[in-house]
């Protein structure tokens, strides 16, 4: 019944698989406090709350923050609320053209060959 099954010839025992993935574990993210603002923040990454890196001024933080403000204002003073349901009535009042099917074409066009 079994003839032509494979068998493994070096089966590698329990110990020794569990051995060689004792090394496989994740290890958990070191954090370290921010020497100016005392924020937690990853080991040798820039403080995301200052824009710091090892004493020196690396990302302007305030810069990006005004930026982000203004481009949020912008998104809000574009779409209003009374707006979007005008859009959504124009979508709906477009008549759908139907379109014919595939295989109606090429049946007729079978037929008419014939």
């Amino acid at each position: 019944i079994l003839g032509n099954t494979m068998v493994v010839r070096m089966r590698h025992t329990k110990g020794h698989t569990a051995n060689r993935r004792s090394h496989h574990a994740l290890k958990g993210a070191r954090f370290v406090a921010c020497s100016k603002c005392s924020a937690q923040h990853l080991m040798h990454r820039v403080c995301g709350n200052c824009g710091t890196y090892r004493g020196r001024m690396v990302v302007d933080t305030l810069k990006k923050e005004i930026k982000k403000t203004k481009k949020a204002e912008a998104r809000k003073g574009s779409t209003t609320p009374a707006a979007a349901p005008k859009e959504k009535a124009k979508k709906e009042a477009t008549p759908k053209v139907e379109t014919k099917k595939k295989t109606e074409v090429t049946k007729r066009s079978k037929s008419e060959n014939a």
